[in-house]
Order: structure tokens, then C-alpha cells, then sequence
């Protein structure tokens, strides 16, 4: 080991291995570190010395990690100590789009086929192993590596098509959103529930009998009885090279798989909306202000609709999150960021009137919204409309739950005269009293210190740059 680091206080936080009891995951201060015990040492030693490992973290895919020593005695069972990168913001896949589910899928894979080819093996397949830099997945579970075993199978096999396969065949061949699904069970789709949603004309499609099916079938056979599938396919000869072949198919699967054509309610708004030429420009340049005043470690983008603000945002801060309880425009949003490569963006799909909560044991594995890491700048632009009208969201409760951010806030209030909210208005009773000017900038000052005000279109649209009290 090189380097050295006093660690004297453990926070646990939300990796794929939370139960995994050879090694600890937790942070010190803004440091990821990870325990190893005497087992996930040997495996570590053998697993650095690899080229798979080597090149997987100098292309990006796995997250950089060296072993450090430390200035006193690990409390036992821990013998070593490894220190991970840090990713900008923790995602989950039920905040993902199809396409980064995808892609995640795919990375899964591609790693597994290369740690065969150095008698390693991926132990488990939990889409939160993964997680993004801007549009990049990266691989954060270096503990799920371990020596393959001579006979052994591929014994994540199953929690890839639970967390991956499943919930990808529901969005490509049943138009249905897996993200509602993934959030209510942490665990995936099991193959029972997948064939239930299957019709029999859907056996034909690609992939649904042998991994649907038969694994329904197989796991039918194998419940309750002394047998396991590992002991079978020990004493069948089973080997490496099978193992490959499956994991080269599956990967031509999840390859061909593709999302049909969606429409979604927003995501044409950018060609939609009231804004002349001028005042768009207009509001470009109040937001591009704001952003030149100071360089920013986090901004929100809410509802950001096609991501014309985060991409904005992206080149005064270090990261941004860019949410849309739209799917469709989260998916849009990330096929055009990831063709551009882009590094500072990560977009999610997040209803905004019910963020994600904390999950899992003890609700600590996976954190609610806020705790990944509050924001210093939001963006809360043509939205506000929506989640009072919309949404039924009282105006104070929503001003509130912004200042409770603790950021700066570039906010945008459409009022009663413009086409728009007059749109969203129609057919409803008007019980929306609070909605107007005065009761808003009233609110605002409230909240927050007020710096800026600009009328983008006079009597109708205003821009507004907060500061937090």
C-alpha cells in the first residue's frame, strides 16, 4: 500500500454491497473509503494486479481506487482500507431514463466479459453498482469483483434480468415505465411478475422465452428443494467459457433493445411557448448573469423540459442535475447530452412533488433527494405555474420548500394573463386565490433576499434572482 490517512469516523452511505460483509463503504468528510477484511484483501490484491481493472478505470468505466495505509489499527473484522473518486451526484436506476438503463446494462456486461478473461467474475449485477459522471456510467463496486471458481455459474444472472433485463423488456416491448416499479421494489422485477405482464405473443420476441420463461420455469423447479443449480451445473462440467457465450448473447439483446416512439405532454414546449425572439434572449442573458457572477458546485435544473438552462449552467459549475418528471424529455434530454459526450449533466427523472425518499435498511441505502447533496444554484424556470395549478401544490408550501434548500434560486413567475397558465386554467375551478404577483414577490422576500427582478414580457412573465437568507 502507498499514501497514508487517519480515518477516525465511519458514515455509512448507499453502495451496491451495503450487506456485503466482506467489505464497508462510508464517507470521511468528501472522501469515499472502503473496509476490506482479510477474504476482499486477497481478492483486491489479485484483482489490482489485472489489466481488465488497469485499463477499466483509465478509460472511465470503473472508479478510481487505490489502497491506502492507515496511521493506527482498522477496528476489526477490517485488515485493509481502499479510497474511491467520488461521484458528482448518487443517482438510482428508478431515476434513470431508458436509455441510461440501458447503457448501465450494457457496462455491466462489457465488464464482465473482460474480468472472464482474467479468471475474474462480477459476484453480483445490482444496477446501483453503477452510477454517472454527466452521461457517463461508471462502474463503483470494485468489491463485486471476484476469482472465478472452476465450475462455478454466473450467480448474478438473475439479479441482472430482475434489476436490468426485466425492467428494460417492460419499456421496449409494453410501452410501460419500469422506473414506478424499480422505485417500489428495490430488488427488480422477479420473472414471475415479468411473465404476467407478457402476452403470448410476446415469447416471440427477442429474449422474453429463454430469460422470462425458462427462468421462471427454473426457479419454479428449484424452490424449496435441498438442489441448487450450482451443484448441478458443477457436475455437468460447467466452465468460464460457457459463462462468456451467454453474457456475449445477453449483451446483443440489451444492444438491439429500443424504446418505440413516445409523446409526452412537455416535450415540445421549447417550440411551443409564448416567447418572442426578443424575450428569449432576454431571459438567456438574465440566466447566463447570474451564472458569470461566481463559479457554482451544484445547480438544480427543475423541470428542465430539454435542458437549454443546464446546458447553460454547465459552463459556470461543476456538475448539474438536470430533473424532469417527464420521461420522455429525460430520455431526449439524455441521448442528446450523451452524443455530445457531455460530462456536467446528469439527467433524471424526478416526479418534483414526490422526489425520491430515503429507501432500503434502516432507510440508509438509498437516500432521499436532498441528502445526495444539496444544491448551491436552482432553477425553478416556467414551472412554478405548473406545480401551483397543476400539481395542487399551495405557492407558500412551494417557496418553502425551495428556501429550505439553502441555494441562490433564478425563478421565473408566469402570470394569470398569459396564454399559458390561462390554458392550464381552463375547465378547472378557479381555487388557486394565492396564485398571483403580489402574493408571489411577497412570498419570495419571505424566503429570500431579493436581487434582481426583470419583466420578460411585460404584465405576463418575470425573472427573478434570490439569494438564500
Amino acid at each position: 500500500m502507498t499514501g497514508s490517512q487517519r480515518v477516525t469516523e465511519a458514515c455509512p452511505i448507499e453502495p451496491g454491497s451495503f450487506r456485503d460483509r466482506s467489505n464497508r463503504v462510508f464517507y470521511k468528510k468528501d472522501t469515499v473509503f472502503r473496509y476490506l477484511n482479510p477474504t476482499a484483501l486477497e481478492a483486491w490484491q489479485k484483482l489490482s494486479s489485472t489489466k481488465c481493472f488497469s485499463s477499466g478505470m483509465a478509460s472511465g468505466k470503473i472508479i478510481h481506487t487505490e489502497a491506502i495505509a492507515c496511521t493506527e489499527p482498522l477496528p476489526e473484522p477490517w485488515v485493509a482500507l481502499l479510497k474511491h473518486e467520488r461521484v458528482p451526484f448518487i443517482s438510482y436506476p428508478y431515476e434513470w431514463s431508458f436509455g441510461m438503463l440501458k447503457d448501465a446494462a450494457l457496462l455491466h456486461l462489457m465488464l464482465l466479459l473482460d474480468a472472464i478473461k482474467e479468471g475474474f467474475i462480477l459476484k453480483d449485477a445490482s444496477a446501483y453498482n453503477i452510477q454517472w459522471r454527466g452521461t457517463k456510467p461508471v462502474f463503483i463496486d470494485v468489491g463485486s469483483f471476484e476469482p472465478y471458481r472452476p465450475g462455478t455459474p454466473w450467480m448474478g444472472y438473475r439479479q441482472f434480468c430482475e434489476l436490468f433485463l426485466y425492467p428494460l423488456f417492460l419499456s421496449a416491448y409494453k410501452g410501460l415505465p419500469f422506473q414506478p416499479w424499480l422505485r417500489g421494489n428495490l430488488n427488480g422485477i422477479s420473472a414471475a411478475d415479468c411473465m404476467r405482464v407478457m402476452s403470448c405473443r410476446d415469447w416471440l420476441r427477442p429474449g422474453v422465452a429463454t430469460h422470462v420463461c425458462l427462468q421462471r420455469r427454473l426457479q419454479d423447479r428449484y424452490s424449496g428443494t435441498p438442489e441448487t443449480i450450482k451443484q448441478e451445473l458443477h457436475g455437468a462440467g460447467f466452465h468460464a467459457e460457457l459463462i462468456r457465450v451467454n453474457v456475449k448473447r445477453l449483451h446483443r439483446l440489451v444492444e438491439g433493445l429500443a424504446l418505440s416512439t413516445e409523446s409526452s405532454a412537455w416535450a415540445g414546449y421549447a417550440n411551443q411557448n409564448e416567447y418572442d425572439a426578443s424575450a428569449q434572449q432576454h431571459k438567456e442573458r438574465f440566466v447566463r448573469e447570474v451564472l458569470r457572477s461566481r463559479r457554482w458546485h451544484r445547480v438544480w435544473d427543475l423541470g428542465c423540459n430539454t435542458g437549454v438552462y443546464s446546458r447553460m449552467a454547465a459552463e459556470h459549475a461543476d456538475s448539474v442535475v438536470a430533473m424532469d418528471s417527464d420521461i420522455a424529455c429525460i430520455e431526449r434530454l439524455y441521448q442528446r447530452l450523451r452524443q455530445d459526450e457531455h460530462a456536467t449533466i446528469l439527467p433524471l427523472v424526478m416526479p418534483l412533488t414526490d422526489p425520491s425518499p430515503n429507501r432500503g435498511w434502516r432507510l440508509l441505502e438509498r437516500k432521499g433527494l436532498a441528502e445526495r447533496g444539496k444544491p448551491d444554484l436552482v432553477f425553478c424556470l416556467a414551472l412554478i405555474h405548473h406545480m401551483v395549478i397543476t400539481e395542487n401544490v399551495p405557492l407558500q408550501e412551494w417557496m418553502d420548500m425551495l428556501a429550505d434548500l439553502g441555494a441562490s434560486l433564478v425563478i421565473e413567475f408566469i402570470t394569470r394573463a398569459d396564454p399559458m397558465v390561462q390554458t392550464l386554467l381552463r375547465n378547472k375551478d378557479d381555487l388557486y386565490t394565492d396564485y398571483d404577483l403580489p402574493g408571489f414577490e411577497q412570498c419570495l422576500k419571505d424566503t429570500f433576499t431579493l436581487e434582481k427582478r426583470e419583466a420578460i414580457i411585460p404584465e405576463r412573465r418575470f425573472l427573478y434572482f434570490a439569494t438564500p437568507r
